[in-house]
């Protein structure tokens, strides 16, 4: 077995409480940078950013490190999920055969003193098939178990129905999406931005099958602060959501040039999706924007790429391709695109670091207004 090439996270975007953010230098990074990461030295493996600071996930004894408006360390840690509200870690509970500990802190707390609530939850119950399988629960906010997720507002210890075997579970700002054994994708809360792809802009308050992809097998899910995302086993995008800022890589007013507010008229495609025209073609003739897509979009990257991972930001998406290369687009006003500028963009863009490095990307993870990428140097020929 070839062993695996080691590689280095690097950051872009906004920074403006200290984050470690490749450099560091200002409230901003426009370009991939190598990681700056507290504990010089520190092999990290998993990174949750919130908006005003980010967790830092070691191998080996499972530290975590808190950067930026929130500072402070602590070791036995297996996974960390930050948000504004709470700090979630999984630890080692206190002596042989306690299980897992569930920990929320206040941000603040830099890791000390005693967490908010604690509570132990069992290790995951293993599927017939190899460890390892993909039946096996995710990272948080899923918990161990599968069978229960945490959230960042009270109850803060949230169930799931006995029938759903959650692989995956991502939250947005006000929705939920749950990615199963079988691949098939569920959806609740909040959807007055047509996050939850039901087809309606309504509110629901249980797990719903997304309709519109059953019969397809999904292999990845992301959740944006309004707009969701998920990745089919053939490599196909399905997008769809809030596209305010171009984040659906859907064509939006707020980026379009030269836009004249006369004439303005607003409707539904046969599709569901909301679409408003605006007088801007060269012939005179409205030019359609969408608003917001309540129905999963098939998407299609540049030169018929595959994409194996994805991951959203408050109003930005990222992707990454099978032959390792990065695509952002929507919200870039803090540089958390990487494409060395502060332009906001409606289609996918490769970030073209990465490609000039000779890095392949491996993984991605967005926080509200910036993203952190895992890559290593590309095998030679």
């Amino acid at each position: 077995m070839a062993e695996e090439r080691r590689g280095a996270w690097f950051g872009f975007g906004f920074c403006g409480f200290g984050q470690a953010l490749g450099s560091g230098r200002g409230r901003q990074v426009h370009s991939p940078e190598p990681l700056r990461a507290p504990g010089a030295g520190l092999d990290v493996c998993r990174v949750s950013a919130s908006w005003s600071y980010t967790a830092f996930v070691t191998r080996g004894g499972g530290r975590v490190e808190l950067s930026g408006f929130a500072v402070g360390a602590a070791g036995g840690c297996r996974d960390a999920w930050a948000s504004e509200e709470l700090l979630v870690v999984l630890r080692a509970g206190p002596g042989p055969g306690a299980g897992t500990e569930l920990q929320a802190w206040a941000p603040g707390s830099a890791l000390r003193g005693e967490p908010l609530w604690a509570q132990t939850v069992p290790e995951a119950e293993r599927e017939d098939g190899p460890v390892g399988d993909e039946t096996q629960a995710g990272p948080l906010p899923l918990l161990p178990c599968a069978r229960a997720y945490v959230s960042p507002r009270p109850p803060f210890y949230r169930p799931l129905a006995p029938t759903l075997r959650a692989r995956r579970l991502e939250l947005g700002a006000e929705h939920a999406l749950l990615l199963d054994a079988a691949g098939q994708v569920f959806s609740w809360g909040g959807g007055r931005h047509g996050q939850l792809g039901h087809g309606t802009l309504e509110a629901e308050p249980e797990p719903r099958l997304l309709q519109a992809l059953q019969g397809l097998t999904m292999t990845e899910v992301a959740a944006g602060g309004w707009h969701s995302l998920c990745v089919s086993e053939a490599g196909d995008i399905y997008i769809w959501g809030w596209n305010e800022s171009g984040q659906l890589a859907l064509p939006t007013k707020s980026l379009a040039e030269d836009v004249k507010t006369t004439a303005e008229a607003s409707g539904l495609n046969e599709d569901g999706s909301e679409v408003k025209t605006v007088a801007g073609g060269e012939d005179g003739a409205p030019a359609p924007f969408i608003a917001v897509q309540p129905f999963p979009a098939l998407l299609d990257l540049p030169l018929g790429s595959d994409a194996v991972k994805a991951s959203c930001g408050s109003r930005h998406t990222a992707v990454v391709t099978r032959t390792g290369e990065l695509y952002t687009w929507g919200w870039g006003k803090y540089g958390q695109l990487g494409h060395k500028d502060t332009t906001s963009l409606d289609r996918p863009c490769r970030v073209k670091y990465f490609v000039d490095k000779q890095l392949q990307v491996r993984t991605v993870s967005c926080g509200p207004w910036n993203t952190y990428v895992y890559a290593v140097e590309k095998e030679k020929s």
